[in-house]
């Protein structure tokens, strides 16, 4: 259902160019929000929404690394001039590096942490001081199911995983008497560039053992987006909600 002007919501979505979130902008374009979304590089998805009648005047794109703090308030501004707020926030930027920890380089280890925990703390730092003042917002770190069962390989991609689901339910606490939610997705293995490094006898025995029998779709965790920022959700916070199709379970 297209939500109607006045219900309008302002969704800002990290990392949302490719992949997972380029799905979760779609779902929130779809719903008739008005949708930003940040990457280092554009993409023809994103030169596609900013072009397109339907979308293009509901749609920012900001070239941004939020590694970079400076970055991070130039986007974060960028939105609140166009449209002076943020109702919604999807902590969805990141970046994994293959490899087993005493052989990972300085610059590698730097790479993750500098995006997937400051690069995120900089940005909610931003966007939650704006829904204090208005005493109202929602926020969901994705997350991954490597963060709370590990993956050989992924140690560091694991910690900073770990990292943001210790940040949502911290930050549930220090937020939820202002009217703000926040919440956590833990996503399993995905059809997206994120399982490039998986060859395809990795990818059929991880089906195997899901026992929903498929890969999940970025669809599937925009789905849990919207429920989770619904506003009739005041009273789910705190939460970080695994969708896997049942390999963890």
């Amino acid at each position: 259902m297209t939500s109607s002007p006045t219900q309008q919501r302002v969704v800002l979505v990290t990392g949302g160019s490719r992949g997972l979130g380029e799905g979760i902008v779609q779902s929130y374009l779809d719903s008739g929000d008005l949708v930003a979304t940040c990457a280092r590089t554009s993409t023809d998805r994103v030169e596609s929404w900013s072009s397109a009648p339907e979308t293009a005047d509901r749609f920012l794109f900001v070239p941004a690394d939020l590694a970079s703090v400076e970055d991070a308030e130039r986007l974060v501004g960028a939105v609140v001039e166009k449209w002076g707020r943020v109702d919604v926030l999807i902590n969805n930027a990141g970046v994994a590096r293959d490899g087993v920890l005493p052989l990972f380089s300085d610059d590698d280890i730097d790479t993750v942490v500098d995006l997937n925990i400051k690069g995120m703390l900089y940005v909610t730092r931003l966007v939650s001081r704006r829904m204090l003042t208005r005493r109202q917002g929602s926020i969901v770190n994705i997350s991954s199911i490597v963060g709370r069962s590990g993956y050989r390989g992924l140690a560091a991609y694991s910690a900073s995983k770990a990292a943001l689901d210790g940040l949502t339910r911290a930050l549930s606490r220090e937020l939820g008497s202002r009217g703000i939610t926040v919440n956590g997705i833990a996503p399993g293995y995905l059809k997206t560039d994120m399982s490039h490094g998986l060859d395809e006898a990795q990818l059929g025995q991880i089906v195997r053992r899901t026992p929903a029998g498929r890969l999940g779709e970025p669809a599937d965790i925009a789905r849990a987006c919207q429920f989770l920022t619904d506003p009739a959700n005041s009273y789910l916070t705190g939460q970080i909600i695994v969708i896997d199709g049942g390999l963890t379970s």
